[in-house]
């Protein structure tokens, strides 16, 4: 009922307002030739573009965009799909929806804050287990590497991926998109966009996707990677009297999917065991984003105001030692509220020599987490009674501790409300050929964590108790932060015929948290010391953890210093050239950590300082029907600083990003006079990444590895029919890699795949 509430209050509320306008009288002429006829020619359309998107405003920048006709093109179908197409741009698929991992230039983290933003329809979305979403109908997607603070704030030092969708007063028709590929995989979409008046727009589309998976669970002999999803989108668009619109757009998801493919690494033979586990795993989500923008445009000033809710529900399971013994599964349940509202002023005359922007942004998230781990019995006696009796061995030779049951769980509960403000200006200033920018953002954030992690074991010492006694350990408090960011922003651009050149100097950050998959081990090694002291006896090593405190739930924000030359060239008609070399300095770089000791959970710690530099290269080249684009990324990341307590990794490769990334694709498209059979587009394309350090002491790599993908699309009156074919050459890769209870395992790659999609534009 509470959900239902918020949605009418924060969407239903301004969705009845639009559709009462939407039979008004009509104050604003929009022109019948702004509603193109083909999908293909979309991205020309402009309609109301971001403020804080307008080149005047941040054309010094290294950028990738994609096209509608380029997204379709090339089979993009999420974020992950956008991996490689941009220089240093990295998101591989470590096998659910959940692990939105993103590395730029040698940044990312595994778990907690993104290092890149992510906007829809100029609203930012706020958790990253949200970013794995369906693509369809995607209008433009817009990618700016490096960090972008000033105008985007927290979790943006990596950069911000601007997406906008397809908009009702830019195409009106019907478009239905079916699929179908290899190991019996299927998507299908359907969306209407109606035009009723000229000055409102409306649409609605509707998206489903079942994958069937690549790999087999061989302990259940079931495919353990597949996947459902659902979506639906509906927006509705006013162009309203004296330069006002507004934009409704509400987005509902839900996924429901498998999960891990995780292969065991023998380390005696080097080699990868089939996939193996005896307990469930999986992830189930619903998110519903709600958002609503306002927008001026006047003579002298433009306004926008983005206001959103957004809700998610999520649950995911897993077997956490991934082997056949019944050692430990965990359930993390996820329930967050997010509301945010954002207000930026700019000038209106783009003509001016004086370019400027100020704004103002706020959140408040409540988030309500449980992590119940449940120890089994191999997990029991693996993993607590080893230990504790290891330890009693030493005094007590012929005795042991016993627990009773099969499984006891740790209950760990959450309530993490988190609330930021912000405040930001930037100018551009023309001078003849030169544009010098400056802007300033100041952050506020206030979090707090109150936790409740407890357990109750039946324990028995044999040498003083004939029967067991229940012990209740439990671990409660309430942790706090407040961080205050200042995030600057200098460039220049030279321009002059041909292009362009530009210099930045930019910091950014991400926000700091608290490790909630930290308390299961904080708890084993309470328990075990409340089993010593209910039995008077005091042994070194027996419930002792260095991550044992308070001070250990919390980590600090990560803060970066970029430094940028760059150039966007147009050398001649056709040929378009952008290239760049960065600097980055990293400082209190969060990293991903494991207790010493039990090894069940994992943490955040601001344990590091590094450094990265880098090269980025993208040549695009059309001459009639022919067109070749090539992007190269190289980054050189390694740690200044970092000591774990087990070894100095200063000077290593950070892990998980990837030295080079590199991509080639080539396409020709034969225009056909006639009146039916309109066009034959052939393309072949080329992917390059690597090579790939799998932890800090540099132990494990996945060398540099390529694929080859092929793709034909033949257009007939308003139908489109696509042959296309993916990692061609079959390629064995690995993308992820971790350890969990002293055991060490790999993620395995898609293996070759194809499929067979047809389009319908009406």
């Amino acid at each position: 009922m509470y959900l239902v509430g918020v949605l009418y209050f924060c969407g239903m509320k301004g969705i009845i307002a639009i559709l009462a306008l939407a039979f008004a009288n009509p104050t604003t002429e929009v022109e019948d030739n702004s509603i193109p006829t083909d999908t293909l020619h979309i991205e020309r359309i402009e309609v109301t573009a971001s403020l804080k998107s307008d080149d005047a405003l941040r054309t010094p920048v290294a950028s990738t965009q994609l096209s509608m006709h380029r997204i379709e093109r090339m089979g993009v179908s999420s974020i992950k799909d956008v991996s490689l197409i941009a220089p240093n741009f990295y998101q591989p698929d470590y096998g659910s929806s959940i692990t939105s991992s993103i590395y730029v230039r040698g940044f990312g983290s595994r778990i907690d804050q993104p290092v890149l933003g992510v906007t829809i329809d100029d609203i930012p979305l706020m958790n990253k287990n949200i970013y794995d979403f369906d693509f369809y109908d995607i209008r433009k997607v817009e990618l700016l590497r490096g960090p972008q603070g000033t105008l985007y704030g927290r979790n943006t030092s990596g950069g911000v991926m601007n997406i906008t969708t397809l908009s009702p007063l830019s195409w009106t028709g019907l478009r239905l998109m079916a699929e179908y590929s290899t190991m019996t995989s299927y998507r299908a979409s359907a969306a209407y966009y109606a035009r009723p008046r000229d000055n409102f727009g409306i649409s609605v589309a509707a998206h489903f996707d079942h994958d069937g998976g690549y790999f087999r669970n061989t302990y259940t002999d079931k495919m353990c990677d597949w996947g459902n999803s659902a979506s639906a989108r509906l927006r509705m668009q006013w162009l309203l009297k004296r330069g006002w619109s507004l934009d409704n757009s509400l987005n509902i998801g839900y996924t429901d999917e498998g999960g891990y493919a995780y292969h065991h690494y023998n380390a005696e033979v080097e080699s990868l065991e089939a996939v193996a586990y005896n307990d469930p795993a999986g992830y189930k989500r619903l998110a519903i984003n709600e958002g609503l923008v306002v927008k001026y445009k006047g003579d002298k000033i433009e306004f926008s105001s983005a206001t959103s809710y957004q809700y998610l529900d999520d649950v995911m399971t897993l077997d956490q030692d991934f082997t056949p013994k019944s050692m430990f599964t965990m359930q993390q349940m996820q329930r967050e509220h997010t509301i945010t509202e954002e207000v930026v002023f700019r000038n209106a005359n783009r003509t001016q020599r004086w370019q400027w922007l100020t704004g103002a942004f706020a959140f408040a998230k409540w988030l309500d987490m449980s992590s119940p781990v449940t120890f089994k019995r191999d997990g029991i006696d693996d993993l607590i009674l080893g230990n504790i009796n290891k330890g009693l061995h030493t005094v007590f030779p012929d005795n042991n501790m016993f627990i009773g049951g099969n499984n006891f769980v740790i209950n760990s509960d959450f309530h993490i409300p988190t609330y930021g403000t912000a405040l930001y200006h930037q100018s551009s200033f023309r001078l003849g050929n030169w544009q010098l920018t400056a802007g300033i953002r100041l952050d506020m954030e206030y979090s707090t964590m109150s936790y409740n992690s407890n357990a109750t074991i039946p324990y028995m010492f044999d040498l003083t108790m004939s029967d067991y006694h229940s012990l209740y350990s439990e671990f409660k408090g309430r942790e706090s932060q407040l961080f205050f960011e200042v995030l600057p922003k200098i460039a220049a651009e030279y321009n002059f015929t041909q292009g362009s050149a530009y210099a930045t100097i930019t910091r950014g950050y991400k926000a700091g948290g608290f490790n909630t998959q930290i308390f299961s081990d904080i708890l084993q090694a309470k328990m075990m010391s409340d089993m010593m002291s209910d039995l008077g006896i005091e042994l070194d090593g027996v419930g002792g953890t260095t991550y044992d405190t308070a001070s250990a739930t919390r980590y600090k924000p990560e803060t970066s210093w970029n430094f940028e030359l760059g150039t966007h060239l147009r050398p001649t008609a056709g040929l378009s050239i952008d290239a760049s070399l960065f600097w980055i300095e990293c400082f209190d770089q969060q990293v991903t950590v494991l207790p010493h000791g039990q090894n069940t959970g994992r943490m955040m710690s601001n344990a590091a300082r590094a450094r990265s530099f880098g090269a980025e290269l993208s040549v695009d080249y059309t001459h009639k029907g022919f067109n070749i684009r090539g992007d190269y990324g190289y980054t050189n990341a390694r740690f200044r600083e970092y000591n774990d307590g087990m070894g100095n990794y200063a000077g290593n490769r950070l892990p998980y990003a990837p030295e080079h990334t590199a991509l080639v694709v080539a396409s020709y498209t034969w225009h056909f006079n006639h009146p039916t059979l309109r066009y034959l587009t052939l393309s072949a394309d080329w992917r390059g990444t690597g090579s790939i350090y799998w932890n800090e002491a540099n132990t494990h790599r996945q060398p540099f590895y390529s694929m080859l993908g092929a793709q034909a699309t033949l257009r007939i009156n308003n139908f489109e029919l696509t042959l296309w074919g993916r990692n061609l050459t079959n390629t064995d890769y690995n993308v992820f890699y971790f350890k969990s209870v002293g055991e060490e395992f790999f993620s395995k790659g898609a293996p070759v795949h194809g499929g067979i999609k047809l389009n319908f534009n009406l």
